[in-house]
């Protein structure tokens, strides 16, 4: 008992204030998720709760947690056009894992960021998005990731990294939540179905969702909330992915077609509104 008031305690008083964007009880909830869990293949762990009060109402978030000292675990790029969902973009790359990349074209079919796959470049990031949201990267190289802050001059510039995809905002680096003062306000301050992928300060990845647009079941998050609750679950770095109907994630040994959210694009509280993307983030061994 003392232990647990302490903890509280701390959470209220000694944590910085750069946590509170939210409520204090928006944090208390948030540390007393119970989550189902699923375990997978080398490490990889599935994370679901479905929340009653917060953030201002119903959330449903769904991790998937990476062990990054794993032997064997690796992380690619994938790019279709045209578009496919992430449930077929994995199992054709034979994943472990994966969720759904960074901003793309619906009309087009292609990425509308900087994207570079097995060291050729595919696409840059248009001026609109730097305007706008882009301002964080994903580096890979096979089992080493990093995210990164992201600018035109570095655009210009490249990266050594053989796999990179840009998207934004940028939430978390170093522990510290970002200022989002730059980016677009009425997509920061709106609430949508979101995504990102986060490194903790051990090293581990997190795949994360939260659903949106099911006002019994999932309202969705802001920039704000969505950086806060990240923090709040580990994440050292934090980059935000495309959100909104694209908002997917997928992980081998789940049921049904792999998609473990509730993309929101068939309006059903259920896995099968997938819509199709451009690109995706993808564990694999």
């Amino acid at each position: 008992m003392k232990k647990t008031i302490f903890f509280w305690l701390f959470l209220v008083y000694i944590i910085p204030g750069e946590i509170w964007a939210q409520t204090p009880q928006d944090s208390i909830t948030v540390c007393n998720i119970r989550w189902k869990i699923q375990k997978g293949d080398k490490g990889i762990i599935h994370k679901q709760a479905q929340v009653k009060e917060l953030y201002g109402g119903a959330q449903n978030i769904n991790i998937i947690e990476i062990d990054g000292k794993k032997k064997g675990i690796r992380y690619g790029i994938i790019a279709e056009n045209p578009n496919k969902k992430l449930s077929t973009m994995a199992t054709e790359h034979h994943a472990k894992a994966a969720i759904n990349g960074s901003y793309f074209n619906v009309r087009e079919g292609q990425s509308i960021c900087y994207l570079q796959l097995n060291g050729n470049l595919i696409d840059t990031t248009s001026l609109s998005e730097f305007k706008q949201r882009t301002n964080g990267i994903v580096l890979i190289d096979k089992n080493k990731i990093e995210i990164e802050p992201w600018d035109k001059q570095k655009e210009n510039s490249g990266t050594t990294y053989p796999n990179a995809l840009a998207s934004g905002p940028l939430m978390v680096k170093n522990g510290n939540i970002c200022d989002f003062s730059t980016v677009s306000r009425s997509f920061v301050n709106t609430k949508h179905p979101r995504s990102a992928i986060c490194i903790t300060r051990d090293k581990k990845v997190l795949l994360i969702t939260v659903d949106g647009r099911f006002p019994e079941n999932a309202i969705g998050v802001n920039i704000h909330e969505f950086a806060h609750l990240v923090k709040l679950l580990g994440a050292y770095d934090a980059l935000n992915l495309d959100g909104g109907g694209s908002t997917s994630l997928w992980m081998d040994q789940a049921e049904e077609n792999g998609i473990v959210n509730c993309p929101c694009d068939n309006r059903k509280f259920d896995h099968q509104g997938e819509r199709r993307i451009a690109n995706a983030i993808y564990v694999y061994k």
